[in-house]
């Protein structure tokens, strides 16, 4: 079942069950990935574009979470909160801490990088590897603490 579809009867079921805040998550899901399709013209996405616009729906959420927190404003962390625990029902299983540390050291060694100066590379090598799959600041910290 493609995510599409996926989100399709899940918004059916959220409408059946009333839950308003679960449908307009998926409704918010729904049109980013609309309009991706009519960006590039397509009438179906792969799996890797899906998966790109579901991590960028899961960073914004978690960057105006930051900045809901800083500025004090609690019914709004709360309601973000919820947004994230819906959008991730929909990201594949995300990688552990070991995992995603075993990962890095594996491209580390494919790559041959020794030192900070070499980040960008092993960077660029591991994000395809772990997309959707784990949150970039958290690959970008195990790869500073690898190499140096």
């Amino acid at each position: 079942m493609s995510l599409l579809e996926r989100l399709n009867n899940d918004m059916k079921q959220a409408m059946k069950n009333k839950e308003k805040d679960k449908l307009s998550v998926i409704r918010m899901v729904k049109a980013s990935l609309q309009n991706e399709a009519i960006k590039l013209g397509t009438k179906e996405l792969s799996e890797d574009v899906e998966l790109t616009i579901l991590s960028r729906e899961v960073k914004q959420r978690k960057d105006s979470l930051h900045e809901f927190d800083k500025a004090g404003r609690q019914d709004l962390v709360d309601k973000l909160h919820t947004e994230l625990s819906i959008v991730e029902l929909y990201l594949p299983k995300q990688l552990s801490e070991e995992e995603l540390s075993e990962i890095v050291k594996e491209t580390i060694a494919e790559v041959g990088a020794t030192s900070k100066a070499e980040m960008g590379k092993v960077m660029a090598a591991i994000m395809p590897k772990v997309k959707g799959k784990a949150d970039g600041s958290l690959v970008n910290k195990f790869v500073q603490q690898h190499l140096s």
